[in-house]
């Protein structure tokens, strides 16, 4: 498959790599893949301060900020199945941070709470974005740059995957 940004891209190339479109170095899936990896490890320490996985931490971000969510609307908006979301929820039961109930207007849908301890958690979490940013040390604007074209990379894989 061959596309036009593939024509504009041969001109920011070295002849090295338009030599060789198979080496490691020239692959963007790597570097992104490189740096989920350090991500990942970078946050670790903070979080385990916090008794909570990276995955974990995604949830109650999204948790903290909506109350009473659906388990449904949770998955989409990380991007996770049932399979993975459901066991996840029940280490963060576990824990005492979430509870699962019903709607009030569906009985059918499962619905998430903070609970006491939860909200207390919140105020420890709120510092990691910026020990992370720290720990990055780019300038704003450019992690801002990076966050939209992640953005805008997973956009437009996911809309491929559709087609």
């Amino acid at each position: 498959m061959h596309c036009a940004q593939s024509n504009e891209l041969q001109g920011y190339m070295s002849i090295d790599q338009k030599c060789n479109p198979l080496s490691l170095d020239n692959q963007v899936c790597f570097s992104l893949y490189s740096a989920t990896n350090a991500m990942v490890r970078a946050y670790r320490p903070l979080l385990n301060e916090l008794d909570l996985t990276y995955p974990q931490y995604l949830a109650m971000l999204v948790l903290w900020d909506n109350e009473g969510i659906s388990v449904k609307t949770l998955g989409e908006q990380l991007h996770l199945d049932s399979g993975t979301l459901t066991p996840l929820l029940k280490r963060l039961e576990t824990k005492g941070l979430v509870s699962r109930g019903r709607s009030e207007v569906d009985e059918r849908v499962r619905v998430l709470h903070i609970t006491e301890k939860g909200r207390e958690l919140k105020q420890f979490a709120a510092k990691v974005p910026e020990k992370m940013r720290c720990k990055l040390n780019i300038k704003p604007e450019v992690f801002s740059e990076l966050k939209s074209l992640c953005d805008q990379a997973y956009m437009s894989l996911t809309q491929a995957e559709k087609e």
